[in-house]
Formats: C-alpha cells, structure tokens, sequence
C-alpha cells in the first residue's frame, strides 16, 4: 500500500501538493495508471488512481472512499509537559501516533523547563507517523496552554494526572481507566507536577500510577498510550 496524506481533497479528482507529488514521481516513481491511497485526517481513506503527472503536480482520480478507516473506539487526549529536549518530544508524538491517540496538549507547568513550542514542527512530525503507520485519522495538536488553564477547559469523561509524590493514593491506570470512553491523561514535566498543581488537579482528576518505575516525560505519556489502547482492545 503507498499511503498519502492531503486534507484537502473534494470531489472524485485531486491535484496532490507538490510536496506529495514530488515523493510520488520522483521518490518512489510511480506511474500513471498506479493505485494509491490518500488520507485527508478526518478518518476518510480515498483509494485512488494516477490520472496524470506533471513537474510538480500530479492528478488522481478518487476510484472510492473508506470512511471511519480504523477508527479508534476510544478518545484520548494526552495533555503533556514539553520536554527540554524536543528530540524526545518529537518521538513521543511519532509513537503516540502510531499506537493510537486523538489529541495532544503541550501544558506550560510550574516546573517546566520549556515553555515554547512550535505547533507547525509538530503537526509535521504527526503527518509523517500518520502516513508510516496506514492512519487516516490526524491527531489534534493543541498550542501550548498553562496548567489551570487547560484544567478549567478539559471536558474527557474521564480524567487522571500521573504524578509522582508517593501519597499512597496513586491507582495503576490499567485498574481504573474504561473501555469506550473520553480520556485525558496529565503527564508532567521532567521535575513531576508542583505540589500545587496536583492538589488543583486532584480537585478533577483521579492520581494514577503508571507503574513501578519513574519514567521520563515522554516515556510516561507513551506508556499511558499504550495503557488506554490495550484497555479498548481488551473488550
């Protein structure tokens, strides 16, 4: 399967970006005639055929259209502390995508070593991960927000911060969260959550474990992914 990504695609003929024109002609040189399938991010898989190709663009012809292709049985909204390194940020976004996630929220925290992101980077890295792992869903990337601000905002039906005082209350994720549902996991920065932010957030928010060790940042948010997809596919 060669799968694309354009979100702009109307009617039963399209002109590719040039940007996928490009790796279509010249990258992996396909011809006209050849079947290709185009993801525009809202869920539709348009299987499609080369009509022509040109310089810089090339003409398909939409032979017909998967809607709700793998569509995922849950929602979840991983709200996360930049990390300092993007690196691991931009893995993070890489893997998340390919398990299975719907929203990503960059929350600027008490403790956070970086508070600017750039949303563009981002969106690219999620299309990239989208096209290597067959998805025709785009993850929503949110700008960054402050903590209480996206904690006054946040509408999941269920909803945990995995923080890292050892209070005794912590549940494991997998014990509590539910199949089918809204989801929205907390993850903070690498120096954990203000003492703080965690009593606002526990206002809301059921405190969660996500195992024994102490994770990084982008690791703990991975391996809350990774919890809430196994969950779904459990039932």
């Amino acid at each position: 399967m060669r799968f694309f990504y354009d979100n702009t695609i109307l009617g039963d003929h399209h002109v590719l970006s040039e940007e996928e024109s490009n790796h279509c002609a010249r990258v992996l040189r396909l011809k006209v005639g050849d079947e290709i399938f185009i993801a525009d991010g809202h869920g539709n898989l348009h299987r499609s055929e080369i009509e022509t190709i040109d310089n810089k663009h090339i003409t398909i012809h939409v032979v017909e259209t998967i809607a709700e292709y793998n569509k995922l049985p849950y929602r979840l909204h991983i709200a996360i502390a930049p990390t300092k390194n993007m690196d691991r940020m931009e893995w993070f976004l890489e893997k998340a995508t390919e398990i299975g996630i719907s929203e990503i929220t960059p929350i600027i925290c008490h403790n956070s070593e970086r508070k600017v992101v750039k949303t563009e980077r981002m969106n690219r890295i999620v299309e990239s991960a989208m096209k290597q792992s067959y998805k025709a869903y785009h993850p929503q990337v949110n700008e960054a927000v402050k903590f209480l601000d996206f904690l006054k905002n946040d509408n999941s039906e269920q909803k945990f911060v995995a923080h890292c005082e050892d209070d005794g209350k912590r549940i494991y994720l997998a014990d509590v969260v539910k199949p089918k549902t809204s989801v929205t996991v907390l993850i903070g920065p690498e120096g954990d959550f203000s003492h703080e932010e965690i009593e606002l957030a526990l206002q809301n928010y059921v405190p969660v474990t996500l195992g024994s060790s102490r994770l990084r940042t982008e690791t703990a948010a991975l391996v809350a992914c990774d919890i809430v997809s196994i969950r779904n596919q459990m039932m």
